[in-house]
Formats: structure tokens, C-alpha cells, sequence
């Protein structure tokens, strides 16, 4: 009866939060089961928690990086990088996406902010709307996948797991998807014979190299000196943060700065330096002092506004949040979850079997529920049988967010899809065809990742 609710309701075109908080306070009206206060009692309870802090910290610092002209710096960067390369707008925007991962945590705010960038460049460069719209898309998506990410942070709370090690596993996933984008984008370029979109410039090269070389080598000098020499934590970090400064104001680098984020966060998530939560304030404070203070793109102005937007954005995933746990502890209560694990269970005791039917069933329900009420729902439903079944929680963690991510990009409910037809000036329809050859390098990813957990867990198990 509670799923019948509920389906009414979101028949009725009601919001999905509204129409789970909706469909639980109606079955507890109509059976008399419950007092109608639990619904309350249970909604604060679902975000009573720990972990969800990082929720509007890494909204803020997503938005404040997109505000303070943080996404002008990374495009620069990527296209000094791969833009001298056939098809280089394309690996731009795939490359752009990587970095900005590392920042927002979301696809949405890689799509609204660099995905503007990206195509209104491609399709002065000569690409067709289509084709930007698709690789933007597609590639928006490692910004759940590649850390920070919010969907991690959500599943991370449903699923009691390490939100850390979640972080850790979606590295190497990030990675493979990135270059199976490319490989779509070298593709496309030999195909239709594009050539390369910058002059090739050994200067600008070899600049963007020094300035990857030095993102990739001041975590193992780090290392290196409070691992092997015993040099104190703390006045290390704060020593090699000062120097970073020092060599951005010597060479001018393009970008080195605001890539340094990710580094700074996986970094002092795995050195015990702060845990996630923490990791989200401190990557706000990041933000605030490159757009303040170094780069001086922040007024108080915008800073206002960047909190009125983090404060609406946040006050959304909360209620939805909320929402979703009043009705996932409802389908608990009455038997829901109990009656599929034993279905699922008795037509197979396959892991294999089972991941594959997950994989369909969360790909049909991205399509409809937005990502934060979908794990919300499915975690307490499939996580159990997963685990029976001797499925890791946080390889299960990352087939699910992917999973929920490819959602975003498939109608009626996609938001990259309303986001990206604002963006581009294209109609929903056509939107939704320029994606359709995107989704087999993510489809190709999702295999991989469902199939081969050792490529999710080595990191984690590394370090955790």
C-alpha cells in the first residue's frame, strides 16, 4: 500500500521528496499503525548525522570556485595541455571535467559551470552544438565518481561505510572513464578528419607539464619528509602550502592552485590530517583564499550570492534526504525490503546474477528519481542482499553511484539534460540524441567497475 501511495503521487507530477515524506504521513493516516509525529521524528533523524555536514561545504566550495573564475583557469590549463591534439576541444572538455571534479563534487555544478566554457568555445571552433552537448554531458559525470563527491558523502551515511575510502575507490574508476571519453573524442576527430583546434606551442607545453609535475610531485615530497625524515606533520604541510604560492607567483602558472584541491583533500583524508567533513571546510577555505586574497576574483557581492545559492541548494539534498529516510525506514518496517532481499535471493545466489539485475534496476530508476533520494531508497534494499552475497559495500558504492549518474543523462528526470539545453540553446529532444552515443564508453566503465572490483578497491584497501 505504501508503494501504491507513492506512485500516485508521483503520478500526480508531485516532487519525489514530497511524494515520499507524502506517501509515508498517508499509510500511517490510513492504517493507524504509527503515530503521525514519527514522520517528523524520523525525517530529522535522517540528517542528524555526522558526515552530512560536508553536504553544504562542498556545495560552497563548488560554487565558490565556479564564481571566482576558478573554471576560466582550469579550461586554460587543459587546452595548453591536449588542445594541440586532433579533436583537442573535446579532450579540453574531458580533461577541464577531471580537474573540476576534484572541486564541485557534483555533475550538475561541472555541467552549469565549465560546460558553459566548453561549449560555447567548441561551437566557435566549428563543432557541431550536438557534439559539444554530448562530451560535456558524458563527461560531467566524473564529477561524482572522481573525490570530492556528494553522492559518496550520502551513501557513505546510508551504508555506515568509510566516506574516505569511498573517495579512494573512485580514483581509478575517474581515471578509466576519462580516457575512454578521449578515446570517443580521437574517435569522433578521426572520423570526420578534425584537426587540432590550438597552434602547437612547446612553451605552453612544457609550462602545463612543469605545473602537473609539480601537482603530482609535492604529495611525495610530503611524503617523503614526514614518512622517512620525521619532519612534524602539520608545520610540513603549512612549509609546502607557502611554497606552492611562492612557485605560482615565480612562473605564473595558469592553474596550479585551484588543481592543487583534490590533492589537498584526498591527501588529508589518507594522512589522518582531517576527516571528510573536515575535508569540505577546508577545501572552503581554499576557495576563499584563492578568490579573496590571491587571485582577487571575489567581491563580498558575489561571495553573498554564492551563499544564498549554497543555502537553496543545500536546504534541497537536505529535504530530499529527510524525505527519502521517513520512507526507507517505512518499506523496512513494513516488510518491502525483507520481501524483495527474499526474492532476489531465491531466484539467485549469484553475485555475478545479481549485480547484473541491480545494474538494470538502477539505471531505470535514475531515469525518474533524482541521485541523493535514489540512494536514499536503494541502499537499504539492495545493500543487504549485496552483502549477503559477499559483494564489497564500497565497491557496491560505486556501481551504484555511476549507475545513478548515467541516470542523469536519460529522460523524463535527467537534470544534466535540463541544464545542458538551457546551456546550449537546444531543444530537450535533440539534447537527449547528441547523448545517446556518450553513453557507450560509460556503459563500457560500468561493466568494468561492476565486474572487475579490484580496480575499485585497491586504492582503499591501500590505504584503509
Amino acid at each position: 500500500m505504501l508503494k501504491i501511495f507513492f506512485l500516485i503521487f508521483m503520478a500526480g507530477g508531485i516532487p519525489v521528496a514530497v511524494a515520499m515524506a507524502g506517501a509515508s504521513l498517508v499509510y500511517i493516516l490510513f492504517t493507524g499503525s504509527l503515530p503521525p509525529f514519527v514522520v517528523i521524528h524520523r525525517m530529522v533523524s535522517g540528517i542528524d548525522s555526522f558526515p552530512l555536514l560536508a553536504v553544504p561545504f562542498f556545495i560552497l566550495a563548488g560554487n565558490l570556485m565556479n564564481n571566482a573564475g576558478i573554471t576560466t583557469r582550469i579550461y586554460n590549463f587543459a587546452l595548453a595541455l591536449v588542445g594541440w591534439l586532433k579533436g583537442g576541444l573535446g579532450h579540453v572538455n574531458v580533461l577541464g571535467s577531471v580537474i573540476f571534479a576534484g572541486m564541485s563534487g557534483t555533475a550538475i555544478a561541472d555541467a552549469a559551470g565549465l560546460g558553459t566554457i566548453e561549449i560555447k568555445a567548441m561551437k566557435e571552433h566549428g563543432y557541431s552544438t550536438e557534439f559539444a552537448v554530448g562530451v560535456t554531458a558524458a563527461s560531467a559525470t566524473l564529477g561524482p565518481i572522481i573525490p570530492p563527491s556528494l553522492p559518496f558523502v550520502i551513501y557513505g551515511m546510508m551504508a555506515n561505510v568509510s566516506v574516505g575510502a569511498l573517495f579512494l575507490a573512485g580514483i581509478l574508476p575517474g581515471v578509466m572513464l576519462a580516457i575512454l571519453m578521449m578515446m570517443t573524442v580521437a574517435y569522433f576527430a578521426h572520423k570526420n578528419k578534425w584537426g587540432a583546434d590550438v597552434k602547437f606551442s612547446r612553451t605552453r607545453l612544457f609550462k602545463a607539464l612543469t605545473e602537473l609535475m609539480v601537482v603530482i610531485g609535492w604529495p611525495l615530497l610530503i611524503w617523503l619528509l614526514v614518512a622517512k625524515l620525521g619532519t612534524p606533520p602539520q608545520l610540513t604541510v603549512f612549509a609546502g602550502l607557502a611554497s606552492l604560492f611562492v612557485l605560482d607567483k615565480l612562473f605564473k602558472f595558469e592553474a596550479l592552485l585551484p588543481i592543487m584541491t583534490p590533492v589537498l583533500l584526498i591527501g588529508g583524508m589518507t594522512t589522518g590530517l582531517f576527516t571528510p567533513t573536515e575535508g569540505a571546510i577546508a577545501a572552503c577555505v581554499w576557495a576563499l583564499i584563492l578568490g579573496f586574497a590571491w587571485y582577487k576574483t571575489l567581491s563580498w557581492k558575489m561571495f553573498v550570492k554564492v551563499c544564498l545559492d549554497t543555502i537553496e541548494t543545500t536546504s534541497t539534498v537536505l529535504f530530499i534526504v529527510a524525505a527519502a529516510s521517513i520512507f526507507g525506514w517505512m518499506l523496512t518496517a513494513t516488510g518491502v525490503t525483507t520481501d524483495i532481499a527474499a526474492w532476489v535471493l531465491g531466484f539467485t545466489k549469484e553475485a555475478w546474477v545479481f549485480l547484473l539485475l541491480a545494474n538494470l534496476l538502477m539505471l531505470f530508476v535514475g531515469c525518474f528519481l533524482e541521485p541523493t533520494a535514489a540512494i536514499t531508497i536503494l541502499v537499504p534494499i539492495l545493500l543487504p542482499i549485496a552483502t549477503q552475497l559477499g559483494v564489497d559495500p564500497i565497491h557496491f558504492g560505486l556501481v551504484m553511484v555511476l549507475n545513478l549518474m548515467i541516470g542523469l543523462l536519460h529522460p523524463p528526470m535527467g537534470m544534466v539534460l535540463f541544464v545542458l539545453a538551457r546551456v546550449a540553446g537546444l531543444s530537450f529532444e535533440r539534447t537527449t540524441i547528441a547523448i545517446l552515443p556518450w553513453l557507450v564508453p560509460l556503459l563500457v566503465a560500468l561493466a568494468v567497475i561492476t565486474y572487475v572490483p579490484s580496480l575499485v578497491l585497491w586504492l582503499p584497501k591501500m590505504f584503509f
